[in-house]
């Protein structure tokens, strides 16, 4: 069988591409790192790829909003493209500054969500706000995976440790009517457990699309791949287990 191709997406201010391409290898994938400007020239294209992760850092300086310009990029100029790609079955995985570009895309909470705004483009009904705290949240967090509809994630274990590094990552809805097709249509696929860290509503950390090929989250799965990443690994944390981070890119690259 042959190994899946993934594309890590970066621009201006991506930090997290390196380590999520680790990650991605650990999992058994060949992925290349591409910078944006190469998918705008049509230097590279995207349909030899068969899964996308837009990983986490500071695009563009978080400059109007977090991730907005680049997911204002992706919206008017390559919007046909990820089209085809999230029509084809493929995966795209937004992490922490990924998810709040996949939010501002539209992409999430995906099609059933979403109405067509300006120029035809999907429109915004989610969003990830400045955390509760009004301050920059770096520090590891309890989560509870969902049965949810992402059904490749279902494989993994249901208690999650996971490091979060954020300034705008509260989780909030446009209106109760959204929130609540999203807990209906199982798209909710992580719960902060214990202290939610930003404000979420419903201690939501992640979602995914109806159908569970979009997939976003605040927290780093690449940053807990091997066992020594785990702040208590010495008191034995995690022994004999896989770590989930590297469990999640296993699910997204094997299932």
């Amino acid at each position: 069988m042959s190994a899946v191709n993934a594309i890590v997406l970066r621009t201006a201010g991506t930090n997290c591409d390196q380590e999520t391409a680790h990650a991605l290898r650990m999992a058994g994938a060949e992925p290349q790192i591409v910078h944006v400007n190469q998918l705008l020239s049509k230097q590279i294209s995207l349909e030899p790829f068969r899964l996308m992760v837009i990983p986490g850092g500071f695009s563009y300086g978080d400059d109007v909003a977090a991730g907005k310009i680049l997911a204002n990029e992706l919206r008017f100029k390559l919007r046909s493209a990820l089209d085809e790609f999230v029509a084809q079955g493929k995966r795209i995985i937004g992490i922490c500054n990924g998810f709040q570009v996949l939010v501002k895309t539209g992409y999430l909470p995906g099609p059933a969500h979403r109405s067509l705004g300006e120029g035809g483009t999907p429109a915004q009904t989610v969003t990830l706000a400045a955390n509760d705290s009004g301050q920059f949240r770096c520090h590891w967090v309890r989560m509870r995976r969902e049965k949810s509809a992402c059904k490749w994630l279902n494989v993994t274990e249901a208690q999650w440790e996971l490091p979060i590094a954020h300034g705008e990552g509260k989780f909030v809805t446009q209106d109760v009517k959204t929130l609540t097709a999203l807990e209906k249509n199982n798209q909710v696929i992580f719960r902060y457990r214990g202290a939610n860290p930003n404000g979420s509503v419903n201690a939501i950390a992640g979602i995914c699309s109806a159908d569970g090929n979009v997939v976003g989250l605040m927290p780093h799965p690449e940053r807990h791949v091997v066992l020594t990443q785990h702040p208590e690994w010495t008191r034995g944390a995690g022994k004999n287990k896989v770590p989930v981070g590297l469990q999640f890119f296993q699910a997204a690259v094997k299932n």
